[in-house]
C-alpha cells in the first residue's frame, strides 16, 4: 500500500492548515489494500486505513462529481489519451469540489480539464 509506505511523503505534501479529502473510490482503494492483504500484514493495513478514514472527510460520488466525470470522459475519449477508470472518477471528485489532487503518479491527472495536481515530493 503506498500511502501506508510513504506516509511522510504525503503529509510533506499537506500543510496543517489544508481541507483534506478523499474520493469515495479512493476509500474503496485504500480498503481493498486491506482485504488483498497477507494475513501478517492485514490488522496493522486495517488499523491504518481506519484511522485515515476516521480522520478525512470522503467525498461522496454525486450527480455534480457525474457531471464532471462525464466532461473528462468525453475530452480523454476526444484526446486518444485514455485513464484510469478510478483516476478519473477521483479527477473528476477533486474537479466537482474544487479540491486539488495530490497523488505519487501525476501522468494520470495531467491534461484534465478543470483539475488541479500537485505531486508527492
Amino acid at each position: 500500500m503506498t500511502a501506508e509506505r510513504s506516509a511522510a511523503d504525503w503529509r510533506e505534501a499537506i500543510d496543517f492548515d489544508d481541507d483534506v479529502a478523499i474520493a469515495a473510490i479512493t476509500a474503496a482503494e485504500l480498503l481493498l489494500g486491506v482485504e488483498l492483504a497477507d494475513t501478517r500484514h492485514r490488522a496493522r493495513r486495517q488499523s491504518y486505513v481506519e484511522g485515515l478514514l476516521a480522520l478525512v472527510e470522503i467525498e461522496s460520488y454525486d450527480l455534480e462529481v457525474a457531471r464532471a466525470h462525464s466532461v473528462l470522459l468525453a475530452h480523454v475519449r476526444r484526446s486518444g489519451q485514455p485513464r484510469g477508470a478510478h483516476d478519473l472518477m477521483i479527477a473528476a471528485t477533486a474537479a466537482a469540489n474544487d479540491r486539488t489532487v495530490i497523488t505519487s503518479d501525476a501522468s494520470g491527472f495531467q491534461g484534465l480539464p478543470g483539475v488541479q495536481v500537485r505531486s508527492l515530493p
